[in-house]
């Protein structure tokens, strides 16, 4: 049941509306943006909703029970508001989004009719389009640990106990050579073999963060490919900072980083097979190991 201030209902009432759509957006670092699909700006609370000539809302997929709501929100990568840079350096992921029915003669009146968080963001050539995810979406995610093989800590954080700051697990280069919108070719990393920075974090020296998807070597110079484009800041020239991939294995936390014991998985948990096995007639029944 949403509360309709007594005014607004006797507006709607009344047969004839000034309404409007206002989208209030809050990202994580704290910035505030508001649009309208109001053909001019509005006031609403401190801030001043701009048309939404360069974004566009989508319609609104509303769901019963703990099914999740959904949106979208899409535009232009030249709108000032919202920017190719900010998109790849990732600062609208996760922002709040409310979604208000507002009375544009007087904003005062309206009616807030969802509220949810930025998901999945797909960047094109020139524009963009954005998920909204309900608040019940939060009711999917895991909460507490997971027990599996492999380990649930993060590379370098204080689980995983291991210092990654030194030259043999971090590398410094500069781009020579562009292959494509999500590989290049790299000088400074010769020092480590192919693969080391597969699965490894990459820091921009201009800003923002890649995921290394593969890191191999050609003719003595090292090639990275990115999971994501990371936009305008992939130049030759652009400075970077890369990391060890670790691949969440025991036998990779023990080999590459002589990290055992801090290893956050379970690496002898059974799995299925031993959960469905049975006995078998002529096999040892003893108790004994089953690895022997």
């Amino acid at each position: 049941m949403r509360n309709i201030p007594s005014e607004l209902q006797s507006r709607l009432a009344s047969g004839v509306t000034t309404l409007c759509r206002v989208w209030r957006i809050t990202r994580r670092d704290g910035a505030v943006f508001a649009f309208t699909d109001h053909d001019r700006p509005l006031p609403f609370d401190a801030l001043t909703c701009e048309p939404m000539t360069s974004v566009r809302a989508g319609a609104l997929e509303k769901s019963i029970g703990l099914g999740i709501d959904t949106a979208s929100i899409s535009g232009a990568l030249n709108s000032e508001a919202i920017t190719e840079d900010d998109l790849a350096r990732g600062l609208w992921d996760g922002a709040r989004v409310d979604l208000y029915r507002v009375d544009w003669n007087d904003p005062s009146l309206r009616v807030h009719l969802f509220a949810g968080h930025i998901g999945e963001v797909r960047r094109g050539v020139t524009a963009f389009e954005a998920e909204v995810r309900g608040l019940q979406a939060a009711l999917n995610v895991p909460v507490g640990r997971v027990f599996s093989r492999y380990c649930d800590a993060d590379l370098g954080d204080a689980r995983c106990g291991k210092d990654i700051e030194n030259a043999m697990f971090r590398g410094e280069g500069i781009v020579t050579e562009v292959l494509g919108s999500a590989a290049f070719r790299a000088d400074g990393l010769e020092a480590h073999t192919e693969g080391w920075f597969a699965r490894g974090r990459l820091v921009w020296s201009a800003g923002g963060e890649s995921e290394v998807a593969a890191h191999r070597v050609e003719g003595g110079d090292a090639v990275l490919e990115v999971l994501e484009p990371p936009g305008p800041v992939l130049a030759v020239g652009a400075a970077f900072s890369v990391y060890a991939g670790c691949d969440k294995r025991f036998e990779t936390c023990s080999a590459k980083f002589a990290n055992a014991l801090n290893f956050r998985g379970f690496p002898h948990m059974p799995g299925n097979d031993a959960m469905q096995a049975r006995p078998v007639a002529g096999e040892p029944m003893d108790g004994s190991s089953r690895n022997s």
